[in-house]
């Protein structure tokens, strides 16, 4: 079987059987393809594969590629379920990938905004344009529910529920969940369904609820690329999962429980959320470090 068969199998099965998403699947898949051209290359075949090849495989990913610790983790999970694959298709029974250990991954903190950032990045938007007002809905909403950039392009109207101030959210794994609508955000999101997007629909209402000038919904780099202007013209350099992080560490600095904010964030395991204690506990030294440099202990001091 040839590389892009072996690779159309795969990302089937990576949607079918591990219920990944498509995202997903096709990161799995450059990872994989990255991995053949490389057997390739050094006259392997997947049946010759061993454990040390592998190991050589992710050693050159590191210094040629300058993949980060996290990145080769990532990069041993996709060995080991392509393997899986693999053992599936008979071409060999053992998974030569179960035996690699997975590299530590440093602890990263990401990037947060506080509530004023936040109000003056958005504050600055033009919204006297029916693009204007698409994106002052859009990153109203992407902030209030701490939304992913893949989530919030697939929305459609019917997902918006003003009566019970509720958004229907289809995360990761099509999964679905409910967060609730932030006042602010329910404003802008009425005023861009009524005054913004009749005009960027034209004679095509369809479906999405972003759309673009053309009609057809907004893309994940169309959103990336408006929020990057954005943020460069507010002079903060942050990417627009800046506004995801910041929304979570606010529910959790205003008291909320960390199985909440799990649910809230959509994410599958509790240790993904756990991260932004860390960042919660960074900014109280830093609030302490500002307002109180010169806070001393007590004993001895006169």
């Amino acid at each position: 079987m040839s590389k892009d068969e072996n690779l159309k199998e795969y990302y089937s099965r990576l949607i079918a059987v591990e219920r990944h998403s498509p995202l997903t699947a096709e990161t799995y898949c450059a990872e994989i393809r990255r991995f053949l051209t490389w057997l390739e290359d050094t006259d392997l075949t997947l049946e010759r594969t061993d454990s040390p090849s592998l190991v050589r495989y992710l050693d050159l990913r590191r210094t040629r590629d300058g993949i980060d610790a996290r990145s080769a983790a990532k990069a041993v999970s996709i060995l080991r379920s392509f393997f899986r694959y693999v053992n599936d298709k008979s071409i060999r029974s053992d998974n030569p990938a179960v035996v690699l250990e997975l590299p530590r991954r440093s602890l990263h903190l990401p990037e947060v905004h506080s509530r004023e950032t936040v109000d003056k990045l958005l504050g600055m938007m033009e919204t006297g344009t029916p693009r204007g007002l698409r994106d002052r809905a859009l990153f109203e909403l992407i902030y209030s529910a701490g939304l992913r950039i893949s989530e919030a392009s697939v929305l459609n109207i019917r997902d918006l529920d003003f009566s019970r101030e509720l958004l229907r959210v289809r995360g990761k794994g099509s999964k679905e969940r409910f967060v609730p609508l932030g006042e602010e955000a329910a404003r802008w999101l009425r005023r861009y369904l009524k005054e913004g997007r009749p005009v960027l629909a034209g004679a095509r209402p369809g479906n999405a609820l972003f759309i673009g000038r053309t009609g057809k919904r907004l893309s994940r780099k169309g959103i990336w690329k408006n929020y990057a202007v954005l943020a460069d013209q507010a002079g903060i350099g942050s990417k627009i999962h800046t506004l995801r992080h910041s929304y979570a560490t606010e529910l959790l600095a205003g008291g909320a429980d960390l199985r909440s904010v799990q649910e809230l964030l959509g994410h599958a395991d509790l240790s993904t959320t756990q991260i932004y204690t860390h960042v919660d506990v960074s900014l109280l030294r830093e609030s302490h470090r500002r307002y109180m440099p010169k806070l001393r202990g007590y004993a001895g001091e006169s």
